[in-house]
């Protein structure tokens, strides 16, 4: 017997990241209901919705660190359903966490040079002598600087101020070179000053990347954002820019809605 398989997006090089009916169920609970996303190269998507619409299960059902119960993920054209969270950072698909996540007792050069090693492959090279690691330190200050971070490059990660942890963890998101960065409320908890800056950066680095955020922050998805998908119980509620999005009368009661539960 033949086993029909589901034919690959037309990506036409418009799109690089795709969904097709992707749902999660977790004990009968359905978390994601038949999602279907397509995310356009070089843009910035934001993936939007009132508390427990799904959208960290969604982001971490792209990036694999779910399974889908049933669906399809493709990246570049290539079918990735299957493929482990690791392989998928390896062809280019990068995610950040909500939680800030740094070595606080390393430099923010080193956090950095730690991703530079990983690059390499399998291991970190921890093992290596300083003289060999030491030739990542050049790229590794290129990417301090590349976040703003140069006047605290030596300084000890948990010393930073919260926003620049996160500056820092972009750093080391783009030391493994991504084609495509997810990332999980890049603003949860910052100062405005933080997110101003955070945003600029955002804007900076998507110039030659793909990038998808989820975000609650709804100045900053209006701000950044090229395209927005609203998910609502785990459904898409509503999608377009955010004039169209925002106008929506469905996402208008999702969100109020949600304000007065």
């Amino acid at each position: 017997m033949i086993e029909a398989f589901e034919p690959a997006p037309d990506t036409r090089g418009e799109i690089i990241l795709s969904a097709r009916d992707l749902t999660k169920r977790f004990a009968g609970f359905v978390a994601v209901n038949g999602v279907n996303l397509n995310v356009e190269r070089g843009t910035i998507h934001a993936l939007i919705g009132p508390n427990g619409a799904g959208k960290t299960t969604c982001f971490n059902l792209l990036t694999k660190f779910l399974q889908p119960s049933s669906g399809t993920i493709h990246f570049n054209g290539r079918n990735i359903t299957n493929l482990p969270s690791a392989d998928i950072a390896r062809l280019g698909v990068v995610r950040s966490f909500q939680i800030s996540a740094v070595f606080p007792r390393m430099s923010v050069t080193d956090n950095v040079r730690i991703a530079l090693q990983r690059r390499r492959g399998d291991s970190f090279d921890f093992w290596r002598s300083q003289s060999v690691l030491s030739a990542f330190d050049d790229e590794a200050l290129r990417r301090v600087d590349e976040v703003g971070l140069s006047e605290f490059a030596h300084v000890m990660a948990g010393d930073l101020s919260y926003g620049r942890k996160r500056a820092l963890e972009i750093a080391t998101t783009l030391a493994l070179e991504p084609e495509m960065m997810l990332l999980d409320e890049p603003m949860a908890g910052m100062a405005q000053e933080d997110v101003t800056r955070i945003s600029a950066l955002i804007r900076k680095i998507s110039a030659n990347r793909t990038i998808l955020m989820v975000e609650h922050n709804l100045s900053v998805v209006a701000d950044l954002s090229d395209r927005i998908t609203v998910l609502a119980r785990g459904e898409v509620l509503a999608e377009g820019s955010y004039d169209e999005v925002s106008r929506h009368p469905g996402v208008v009661e999702a969100y109020i809605g949600a304000s007065h539960e």
